[in-house]
């Protein structure tokens, strides 16, 4: 997320030795966990520890997160410790009450790191949203992997280290979890459309005439047709650096896109109020290509700040028009994503 991912250091499991990348870093600036007490890399010697990096809106740890939850429930009796650190893209996801309604939503159990200051994902030299590495019971880190994607590599990784800690009946069997619903993995064939922000600081591809006025009410206008991956804003909205707001009922986005899943990181700007919404496609209510957070007509509510997913499309993938409508006032949206 926010950066090309690179290659993993070089590999080959079939008799190679793996790498050894340093000692597994320091969570001593984490400001809080969850599921459990604070943990030290001391105390995990003799555990081989699974660290994943993650923010709770990010689709790409999502679409992975399967995967995390059945390494840890496989493997937690055979000495695996699977360890979340949860650092921040956007202003809400540093408050822990919305960390921890977030995690309870997605059913993670796993111990999970609080790092609000960017403590732990600096002592791990990390830049990437996901990010996983991997230690052996001694506590070096042997492997590390971005982004999505290498599921079995990875869990081939996980029994060599916990056959090299000495640990019996493994089996080479992997996982295969039912990832469905926001979890399912990106139709990357007909992925044509990148993770796009609305805030200036990272906003592209921004349409109507005269760009983003920062900082300030401005009523937008959306020009009459939008270039595939180019968006628009229309109404009273005001762009601050992370996100716009609706500043009034009828403020609308507008995108041109090219893939199955289309999501926007979105949510009420004040605590427990709600912003009722309508999306369209290609004009019209979506019927069968509305997403979880939509109704066939379209229709849904903001209660909460995380990830809605507003169109998954049964059939062909081609370029579409999507509308988003607040019927409200007081929308704020951060990013669209798309699988």
């Amino acid at each position: 997320m926010n950066k090309p991912w690179p290659s993993p250091a070089g590999l080959h499991l079939a008799g190679a030795r793996l790498p050894f990348e340093g000692e597994l870093a320091s969570f001593d600036g984490a400001t809080g966990w969850l599921n459990s007490p604070p943990l030290t890399p001391a105390g995990l010697r003799g555990k081989v520890v699974l660290v994943s990096f993650c923010t709770y809106t990010c689709i790409n740890w999502l679409r992975q997160l399967p995967y995390l939850r059945a390494w840890a429930g496989k493997y937690a009796g055979h000495g695996l410790v699977v360890v979340g650190a949860h650092t921040p893209e956007f202003g809400f996801e540093h408050d822990v009450d919305n960390v921890r309604r977030a995690l309870a939503d997605l059913a993670i159990e796993y111990p999970v790191a609080i790092d609000s200051d960017y403590a732990v994902w600096n002592a791990f030299d990390n830049d990437y949203w996901p990010a996983l590495y991997f230690a052996d019971a001694e506590g070096q880190i042997r492997h590390h992997y971005f982004g999505e994607g290498e599921y079995q590599r990875s869990e081939m990784i996980i029994q060599r280290l916990l056959a090299g800690a000495g640990s019996d009946g493994i089996g080479r069997d992997l996982v295969s979890p039912d990832a469905s619903g926001i979890e399912a993995p990106a139709d990357w064939a007909s992925l044509r459309t990148p993770e796009t922000y609305t805030g200036y600081e990272r906003a592209e591809n921004f349409a109507p005439p005269g760009g983003v006025v920062p900082d300030r009410p401005h009523d937008y206008a959306a020009p009459p047709e939008l270039r595939l991956n180019h968006w628009a804003l229309s109404g009273a909205w005001t762009v601050a650096g992370q996100a716009a707001t609706a500043d009034a009922a009828g403020a609308r986005i507008a995108f041109r896109f090219h893939a199955r899943d289309l999501h926007l990181v979105m949510g009420p700007a004040a605590h427990d109020t709600t912003v009722r919404y309508r999306v369209l496609l290609d004009g019209q209510a979506p019927g069968s290509a509305h997403g979880l957070d939509a109704d066939a007509d379209g229709q849904g509510t903001l209660t909460q700040q995380r990830l809605h997913q507003l169109i998954r499309q049964p059939g062909p993938v081609t370029d579409r028009t999507f509308e988003i409508t607040f019927l409200d006032p007081g929308a704020q949206a951060f990013s669209f994503t798309f699988g």
